[in-house]
This record gives C-alpha cells, structure tokens and sequence, in this order.
C-alpha cells in the first residue's frame, strides 16, 4: 500500500494526477477521525492530508480565515478563541464517536462532511460560512472556486458543491470561512420532566418566541447521565441555550422563564452550559467504546419524537434529540435496521437517515447515506463524472460503484 503525505498543493496535484495514470485508487483522509463514516475503503492506496497543514491568513477585521486542508480544527478554534471569535456553525467532531480523542478532525473534513452542530438551527452548516477553496479534482487538474472576501459573485460556486461529498469529487487542499464574533454571554435553561412529545411542543413555543434561542436540545432520562458529568441524571432535560450580550440574555431568560411558569427550570451559565453544548454537539451519550449501530437522522422538529415511538415498537433503540427535534440521534442494541428507519423517515415527513456507526460488515451491506430520488441521483452521478471521471477518489464510499455518488448536502 502506498501512502502520500503531502506537505504543499502541488504534491497532492502530483499524486492525484500519479492515480489517474495508473488507475489506481485513493482514499481521501486526514487525520482519520470520520474514516468510519461511509462504506469501507476500496483502496489500495492513500492520500493523507494530515501534513497540509496551518494557518495561511487570518483578518479578525475582516472576519475571514484561510487554511490548508489538514489543519486541525482545534488549532482554528484557539485562534480565534484569542480574538473572541468563533466558526458559528459549531462544527461537530466526530473523533470521540469511534473512540479518537477529541480535537482531531481537520477543516478539510469540516467541509466534506458538511458539518455543524446545535446552532445550525440559526447559523446553517459548513457550506453556508464557505468562501472559496483550492482542491485539485479527479481528473487531475488543480482549480480554484470562490475567493477571501464574504462579497464573491464569479461564476459557479464549487466551494458549495464540495460541502457534503466525502471527498468522492475532488481534493481541496486549501479553505476560506467566514467566522463571526463569539457571544459574550451564555445561559442555559433547563426544562426537567418532559416527555418526548411534551419537549418537541416546548423547543417549538420557544423558538417560536421572542427569546431568539441558539440551541434547543431534549435529552430522554436514559441519557441524561451520559453529559456534563451526569449532573442532569434523574429526570429528562429540555435544553434551550441563549447567547448574546449579558443584559440581553438576561431579558431574554425572563420570557422564556414566562412561557413555562409552573414547571420545574434550572439555569447553567457560561462554562457548564458551554461543554453541555459540546457534548450534545459530539454526540456523547453514544460515545461509549462500542461499535453498536447509531444513526444520524433529519426529520421536521414536530415529527422526530413520533418517528422514535415507532420506531421503538419495532426495534430496541436510544435517542436523543438536537435542532429543536429534527435531528434525531439513535443508537441501536443490535443490527442497524436501516430499511425500518428509512421507512419512519419517510412516513414521518421525509428526510435523511445516515448510519454514522457501525461494523464494516454492515458498513458494506447497508446503504449508509440516503438513497436519492433517480432524478437526483442521475444529476449527481453527471457531477461525479465531470469531477472524477477515472472514479479515484474515495469511489465507493457513499454509495457502491456502478452508482451515483451524491453531491448533496446531507443534514
């Protein structure tokens, strides 16, 4: 097996146009940290992108940061933590998921998987806060989209067409975001006792109000312990996180408080709320050392708790819930059941169903990301051929070869 370790953007161009001449294909990586999303590699050979690394400009003044591929998060983080600053989506890490310590995952990565965390429900995903790349495509051909300024109108905007592939279309090999001021403040409350149902209604009124909340999260009792050291163990929690200079957030904690009065509210302040939020980010209450099935679904707010109860009289399954109820995940006792949740997603309002872990022997047997509608399908299997013609990049990672691979960005 042979491993490139590229240090520059000219040698990823090299080894990509190396595959193209003799057909042979590349899995894209960095630090590996989401490399158990999507069907097992079908490669004999890889391209590492770990060394492509570092800052390349950062304007606090113009809310702009540049980056090479493999730059770590984490790194970006604390740079910006210095400026007050932060990348608004919350991009998830998926490290701990499959046991790799946190911090790890790569800005390349960010935009492949499309990633974003509680606040997407106010601050959209990775694709929204792109401003251009630098990526080398799948014919060997380097090529770059989008620009260093928020304002960029030329042409077709690839950068975009990248967030949510998988690195099946093409390389990048450098990343503009946007990134935005960081809050002064933050609280949040939590709602104790609720049912499922009763939480989807309470996450609707709230964001239905003026309190111009950030997060909205419900955590079933069975999980409970798993976040912030098991400090809300006891009883279900409905989390609404607001964000925001410290009189605003204190107006806005009063009318919420007044939306529920006679129920049982706590209050978690700036640190503690902060990691609670990270963790529901990471998913922690399934990282749990083991490879048992969870999935990664999106569905309308109102119809994720009724997807779980039918979902639960047919198979044995944890959940809890993110984006005010519409991003659901589950964490199955046994096998996936991926054609008993792809059919509740679709009787429940449609969506995306991703089984985000599980063994490579279902990894290979079970369609992992949604199957897309022929139309759909037809479209980005066109796209696919325009980018990677030769099929060397990542081929068969979400969907098996002779299919289409997806262009869209899956929530």
């Amino acid at each position: 097996m042979t491993v490139f370790s590229p240090s520059r953007a000219e040698d990823v161009l090299a080894a990509v146009q190396w595959a193209v001449g003799e057909d042979a294909p590349l899995e894209i990586l960095g630090h590996g940290t989401k490399r158990g999303i999507g069907r097992p590699a079908q490669t004999e050979h890889a391209l590492d992108l770990s060394a492509l690394s570092g800052v390349t400009l950062y304007e606090p003044e113009e809310l702009v940061l540049s980056a090479r591929a493999g730059t770590p998060v984490a790194e970006i983080e604390a740079l910006l933590a210095e400026k007050r600053q932060q990348l608004a989506f919350e991009p998830l890490d998926y490290g701990p998921l499959f046991g790799a310590p946190a911090g790890r995952g790569t800005i390349g990565g960010v935009l492949a998987g499309n990633l974003a965390g509680p606040r997407r429900i106010k601050a959209g995903a990775a694709r929204d806060h792109v401003l251009g790349i630098h990526a080398v495509s799948g014919r060997g051909e380097a090529f770059k989209s989008g620009g260093r300024v928020v304002k960029n109108v030329t042409g077709y905007d690839l950068s975009k067409a990248m967030a949510g592939s998988w690195g099946t279309l093409a390389v990048v090999t450098d990343v503009t975001f946007k990134v935005l001021p960081a809050a002064e403040t933050e609280t949040t409350l939590v709602l104790r006792g609720l049912s499922d149902a009763d939480a989807a209604m309470a996450m609707a009124a709230a964001m239905g109000s003026a309190g111009e909340v950030s997060g909205a999260a419900h955590l079933p009792e069975s999980v409970t312990g798993s976040v912030i050291a098991g400090a809300l163990a006891g009883a279900a929690s409905t989390l609404l996180r607001l964000e925001g200079f410290g009189p605003s957030v204190a107006y806005r904690r009063d009318v919420l408080a007044s939306l529920f009065e006679g129920g049982e509210i706590e209050t978690l302040e700036d640190q503690v709320s902060r990691t609670l939020w990270r963790e529901i980010r990471d998913a922690a209450p399934f990282c749990d050392g083991t490879e048992r099935p969870v999935w990664r679904v999106s569905v309308p707010p109102t119809r994720g708790h009724a997807l779980v109860m039918a979902l639960r009289m047919q198979a044995a399954a944890d959940a809890f819930y993110d984006w005010q109820g519409g991003l659901v995940w589950l964490r199955m006792d046994s096998e996936p059941e991926a054609d008993i949740v792809r059919a509740l997603v679709a009787a429940h309002g449609g969506g995306h169903a991703t089984l985000v872990r599980a063994g490579p022997a279902w990894r290979s047997s079970v369609p992992v990301f949604q199957p897309q509608p022929a139309p759909l399908a037809a479209l980005s299997s066109r796209l696919k051929n325009q980018f990677d013609p030769h099929n060397v990049l990542n081929p068969g990672r979400m969907y098996p070869a002779g299919s289409s691979a997806s262009l869209e960005a899956q929530d």
